[in-house]
């Protein structure tokens, strides 16, 4: 698995705006996740001794992603989501996720973006952080 190059988020945004759903759509929120040093045990758990990462392994399931990307379609006031994820060896600074979504009002869309964030993250996505 080789790493792959992050599209660009301008592009996204141009293509987004010019799909028929964007008339509906009021906000685009964007989320950019990438490879930091710290581990997850120190920022999530507080685990102050856990040592620095100096990348990680990551792949994803597919088929779930998809899942998760139609069950966030149907949140409401939600119109428009787009998910681009990495593979491979990622170093520090690398990109993991893109995720594009655009809706209604912010109150939906940061709800929808939050979501579907966190379940990729713990049902879609497969990530060892290399020490």
């Amino acid at each position: 698995m080789m790493k792959q190059q992050m599209p660009s988020i301008d592009q996204w945004l141009r293509e987004a705006k010019a799909d028929p759903a964007a008339a509906d759509c009021g906000m685009f929120l964007v989320h950019n996740g990438t490879v930091r040093q710290t581990a997850r045990a120190k920022v999530r758990q507080g685990a102050e001794d856990a040592p620095d990462v100096r990348g990680m392994i990551f792949d994803y399931d597919a088929e779930k992603v998809a899942r998760a990307i139609e069950e966030a379609k149907k949140m409401d006031g939600i119109y428009y989501v787009r998910v681009w994820l990495n593979r491979g060896e990622l170093s520090l600074g690398d990109d993991i996720m893109l995720v594009l979504v655009g809706g209604d009002i912010r109150p939906h869309v940061i709800e929808a973006l939050q979501s579907l964030v966190g379940r990729i993250k713990t049902d879609c996505v497969l990530e060892r952080e290399l020490n």
